[in-house]
């Protein structure tokens, strides 16, 4: 018998209480979530941030771009840095940043991380204000 509401209502009609629902799909068959390529592309453009230092004072915010395809994203991060340091080694952490992330948050597999260098910042000169030739 079907609940006070009709329609499959969990709730007994002669006794007021809860009875478990009956699984209409089997999990297996229940269809899967799909996160939309914008989303992943800020998940990495975050873990792009938190592997790198805080960015020179007019540097732009890492941003990333994704590709999703069968469950496999493969993603190209955007990004300005100060010099010098170690480029190698900061690609690197954005690389393996990026992948730890969008990998655990997303669920995906991540075939390829590329890092692209936009701009290199020097430190600014002392007793200099804005920009100096």
């Amino acid at each position: 018998m079907t609940g006070a509401t009709g329609g499959g209502d969990p709730v007994s009609a002669e006794s007021g209480t809860l009875r478990p629902p009956s699984p209409l799909v089997p999990p297996g068959e229940r269809g899967a979530t799909r996160i939309a390529d914008r989303v992943v592309a800020k998940i990495a453009a975050q873990a792009a941030r938190e592997a790198l230092p805080p960015p020179p004072g007019e540097a732009a915010a890492p941003h990333a771009t994704v590709v999703v395809r069968h469950g496999t994203a493969r993603v190209r991060v955007h990004l300005a840095l100060g010099y010098p340091c170690d480029i190698g080694a900061r690609c690197a952490a954005v690389r393996r940043q990026v992948a730890e992330r969008v990998g655990g948050l997303a669920d995906l597999q991540v075939a390829e991380v590329a890092v692209r260098i936009e701009r290199l910042h020097l430190p600014a000169a002392p007793g200099t204000v804005g920009r100096a030739r």
